[in-house]
């Protein structure tokens, strides 16, 4: 790939401002438990590689930024590993969200950290990684990987990809990041304005075929859904669920419960699910509140508010749910998976800070998704869905519309990777 002097110089600023990021991420380590993880995670990662993959290895590579983006490029990445039996899978994440939670997982032979996006650390890991194809997830964009992989005209595609105008692509000052996108042979981008925006920087190699997520939370149909304490729990009764709450969402939710009918069954399933905001959850709460880890000790059946204090089962809890809020839209942390539940057929409520996500504007265009921003707000589409059936119905019938007609994007990926 050539540079010419002003990309040659971005590099060079680039690559020093990764270096003194490592840096400074090491110091914030002794205090984050979370950074802890991915700098001590990275330090393992060519010594794992070294260890599992030989020179002979046929390898795919598929990289996340988060459990976000594998859970979105896992229907894809299930299909090719159907069609590449014999290749070896490695998974890498830069996140510790991701890798922490599918380090292990039936599909892939080698899970690691990405190392920093130095020269060093992409010449390296691609000598001990020499995939045959590599998949990128949405917006993962590493300049010095890219140029690599470029160089070395190893096959690379990027899926279920979301590009917005304010991105530094689309900007004066974005040369270099323009230029690592040469790497992929194929864009399979979510929706037009992302084909346009491309289109605008000179990339014609681009396909519209959606998102991932659709085909991924269809499958969840598929699957047993059955959770007998859910069941137990609920039993005829009206049940709301709170999935992947932060503060600012409980906070609505406290206000509500406490003054709620009793037949009304609420599910909170907290992003966090640490000891100690668990216990000040449970004891806002004036009414009758069980944890999820006490279900074997009590009858459930007595209580009405259960709290998820694990990980790992709400997709199958939405199956059960009434009227769902997926949180994460009130404060400024991003919200959450609105599709998982929208495939069940059920009404969703989030709140104002969903502009990053085309499929909460989808969904409330077409009156399946309601958008609060204050608990007066929260109150009334919550008494509205609770009291009127024909509404509540109709609601979520047109998201589980809107995911149905969404489906398909696998398909189109993996009839291009064949030819």
């Amino acid at each position: 790939m050539y540079f010419s002097s002003k990309e040659k110089t971005l590099r060079i600023l680039y690559n020093i401002i990764t270096y003194v990021a490592a840096f400074h991420l090491k110091i914030i380590a002794l205090f984050n438990s979370k950074i802890q993880l991915g700098v001590t995670g990275r330090t393992n990662t060519f010594k794992i590689l070294k260890s599992n993959i030989s020179s002979k290895d046929n390898v795919i590579w598929f990289h996340c930024a988060s459990l976000g983006e594998y859970e979105q490029g896992l229907p894809v990445f299930e299909e090719i590993k159907n069609i590449y039996p014999n290749h070896k899978i490695v998974l890498s994440f830069f996140s510790p969200s991701g890798f922490e939670i599918r380090k292990k997982n039936p599909l892939t032979d080698i899970v690691v950290y990405l190392p920093l996006d130095t020269k060093h650390n992409a010449k390296t890991f691609l000598n001990l990684v020499h995939p045959d194809l590599v998949i990128f997830v949405k917006y993962e964009i590493w300049p010095n990987y890219l140029n690599e992989l470029d160089r070395r005209k190893i096959r690379s595609i990027l899926i279920s990809a979301l590009f917005r105008k304010d991105q530094s692509f689309f900007k004066l000052y974005g040369t270099l990041m323009r230029k690592s996108l040469k790497a992929f042979e194929h864009f399979f981008v979510q929706n037009d304005n992302s084909k346009k925006l491309l289109k605008s920087i000179g990339f014609n190699n681009v396909t519209v075929s959606g998102d991932t997520r659709f085909d991924r939370v269809s499958n969840q149909l598929q699957t047993d859904n059955t959770l007998d304490f859910v069941k137990h729990f609920k039993q005829d009764k009206l049940c709301i669920v709170a999935g992947s709450t932060w503060p600012e969402d409980e906070k609505l939710f406290i206000n509500f419960i406490n003054s709620a009918s009793e037949d009304l069954k609420f599910i909170i399933a907290p992003h966090n699910i640490k000891s100690h905001q668990i216990e000040g959850l449970k004891s806002s709460l004036q009414k009758k509140t069980i944890l999820f880890s006490e279900k074997e000790k009590l009858e459930l059946s007595n209580y009405q508010v259960l709290i998820i204090d694990t990980i790992g089962i709400l997709s199958k809890i939405y199956s059960y749910a009434d009227i769902v809020y997926i949180g994460g839209a009130v404060g400024t942390t991003g919200l959450h998976n609105t599709l998982e539940p929208a495939v069940f057929g059920v009404p969703i409520i989030i709140g104002e800070n969903y502009k990053k996500f085309p499929e909460a504007y989808k969904m409330i265009e077409r009156g399946g998704m309601f958008s609060i921003s204050n608990q007066k707000e929260f109150n009334a589409i919550m008494d509205s869905l609770v009291l009127n059936t024909e509404k509540r119905v109709q609601s979520g019938k047109a998201n589980a519309s809107y995911i149905s007609k969404n489906r398909g994007a696998v398909i189109q990926i993996i009839d291009y990777i064949r030819k």
